[in-house]
């Protein structure tokens, strides 16, 4: 039944985003043309085929190591940075060559986390690559590293992958890495290592087995990967990871082969400002709510009072992406919120009608409106 649901799912796709990992991108003396030309042409068969193509790429910073002479990723963000400008210069050249070959154009897209944190850029971006899109121009993706600083950087590209997924509107991601997809270890180093084909939840435990599986070029292993797909699936949005060194892999998924682990979808699919408030925003905060506010938003999908809210941890503004959370430190989503952290603790445990007497004013009967609420539990999905 899994198998004819998820042929349904790529048969049905219309707008992917592929994500490269370094590992497939790159070898020892520098860039791996033959995976760059072989996932290239790939891509293109799909295009072919009436599909739509996202590529999120790393490989910049890789290859600049490998081009300047270091034996490995410096700590210093200035040699990082420098390293970064030198390798995706090298990686776009190699995909605007290897695309070439069959008349596709591509454009290079650098992106840092302001450019989606903000609401005005972020959908400038999105309308971007729809233009991009509709020119049948292969838009490949990349963070820039080389004005990165930790407050704007995205973390790893299986996360930036994610993002742009549900910024597209994506039917699917497929996360290319230089291993078949999650086992219950590392498949390097442990022969008795079980693969997994199907993961229909993201739990504890299959984060602790992810965690043991780290990456080598990159920044991210294969947790990053399944934080990645909990993002997505969480948005109704299927994930896949598998083996870009295999041959025609791309083909092989498309076609309804049985190729990688497939991450499943949640039935319910989140709008896209919903996407943008639960999964690109940084929270500034953390509002924690009793059991009757978290059944009420749940099940009945209706705003946060200030009735519900026990606890206010960080100090944010009108407006700020904050998480709630049960008691039990359970993250049920992120809102905007009608008030700041500090009239919130004002207010918090009244009823609606004793705002005004407490502060003088009362814009709002709720903290977060339920149409700025994005709730990502998995009870609710």
């Amino acid at each position: 039944m899994m198998n004819e649901k998820r042929t349904s799912i790529f048969n049905s796709a219309r707008r992917v985003v592929v994500k490269v990992g370094s590992n497939v991108l790159t070898e020892d003396h520098g860039l791996n043309l033959n995976a760059i030309r072989s996932i290239s042409r790939q891509i293109c068969r799909l295009i072919d085929s009436g599909i739509e193509i996202i590529l999120v790429s790393s490989g910049a910073m890789a290859s600049g190591i490998r081009k300047v002479g270091l034996d490995k990723r410096p700590d210093e963000i200035p040699k990082r940075q420098a390293i970064a400008a030198v390798g995706q210069a090298g990686l776009i050249m190699e995909y605007e060559k290897a695309f070439a070959r069959y008349h596709k154009k591509v454009a290079q897209i650098l992106l840092t986390g302001d450019d989606l944190n903000n609401r005005q850029r972020y959908l400038n971006a999105r309308n971007t690559l729809c233009m991009l899109l509709s020119w049948q121009v292969v838009p490949i993706i990349n963070e820039n590293d080389t004005v990165m600083i930790e407050e704007i950087q995205f973390g790893d590209n299986d996360n930036l992958a994610a993002m742009i997924t549900l910024l597209m509107d994506a039917d699917i991601l497929v996360n290319l890495t230089d291993i078949d997809g999650l086992y219950t270890k590392d498949p390097r180093t442990n022969s008795d290592a079980d693969f997994i084909p199907l993961v229909s939840t993201i739990g504890e435990d299959i984060k602790k087995i992810a965690g043991d599986i780290p990456g080598a070029l990159g920044t991210g292993g294969m947790l990053s990967k399944t934080n990645a797909a909990k993002k997505v699936t969480a948005a109704g949005i299927p994930m896949v990871i598998a083996n870009g060194g295999r041959p025609d892999v791309l083909k092989k998924l498309f076609s309804g082969k049985d190729v990688g682990t497939f991450f499943t979808p949640k039935k319910k699919k989140l709008k896209s400002r919903k996407c943008w408030i639960a999964f690109t925003l940084k929270p500034k905060g953390v509002i924690r709510i009793d059991d009757g506010a978290a059944e009420a938003i749940l099940n009945r999908g209706k705003s946060l009072l200030p009735s519900g809210i026990v606890g206010v941890e960080g100090e944010f503004s009108v407006g700020a992406p904050v998480e709630f959370r049960k008691t039990d430190d359970e993250t049920l989503g992120t809102g905007l919120v009608n008030y700041s952290s500090t009239d919130i603790r004002k207010i918090m445990g009244l009823k609606s009608s004793q705002i005004k007497n407490r502060l003088g004013h009362k814009p709002y009967d709720d903290v977060i409106h339920r149409d700025n609420l994005a709730v990502t539990a998995e009870c609710n999905l």
